[in-house]
């Protein structure tokens, strides 16, 4: 069961992200439809690598990716005296590995803080008529394109490598990750 827990948590969370990425990739591929100006050439070259830093690099890589590694380790680690909480965090794993629940105070805050106001910039952005749209998503593509990745390259330097990540757990109660 903790490693189905492990399994479902660090797959749902990259599957829910690469979904992202095949959904919003045929908006970029509009962009080839339309004349660009100096003005939407400008804007496509500053926010698509902004984006790579900003929410690839920083939001993912950095954060984002080593946490949900962690907790999904966390959920593997469990002791077998735990059942009746194994199973609804194997249920839910994908959201407890994102930090939407069994956390601390501040990481649910942050984590439903930032998913609201990612569905808010999503709704709004749809709106936008193209080519600024489009741009637009190419530059979230490229940050969530480098998230799916980031989250990959923990996992298998937790898994193949035994790195653990150095990032707190954020559970409720404790803010340390587990001693090895």
């Amino acid at each position: 069961m903790r490693a189905i827990a492990y399994y479902w948590g660090m797959l749902g969370v990259v599957g829910l992200i690469a979904s992202a990425v095949l959904r919003l990739g045929p908006r970029i591929g509009e962009l080839a439809d339309i004349p660009l100006g100096p003005l939407h050439w400008t804007a496509l070259a500053l926010f698509t690598p902004y984006m790579a830093y900003a929410e690839g690099y920083k939001g993912f890589h950095l954060n984002f990716a080593p946490r949900v590694v962690a907790r999904a380790l966390y959920l593997r680690e469990l002791p077998h005296g735990s059942a009746a909480r194994l199973g609804m965090l194997t249920l839910l794993a994908p959201f407890f590995c994102m930090g939407y629940f069994h956390a601390t105070r501040r990481r649910m805050l942050t984590s439903w803080l930032v998913t609201s106001a990612i569905v808010t910039l999503v709704i709004a952005v749809r709106q936008a008529p193209q080519p600024w749209r489009g741009i637009v998503d190419t530059g979230v593509v490229t940050g969530l394109a480098i998230g799916v990745l980031s989250l990959l390259w923990h996992w298998q330097r937790a898994a193949w490598q035994g790195a653990r990540p150095s990032v707190p757990l954020d559970l409720p109660g404790t803010g340390a990750a587990p001693q090895d």
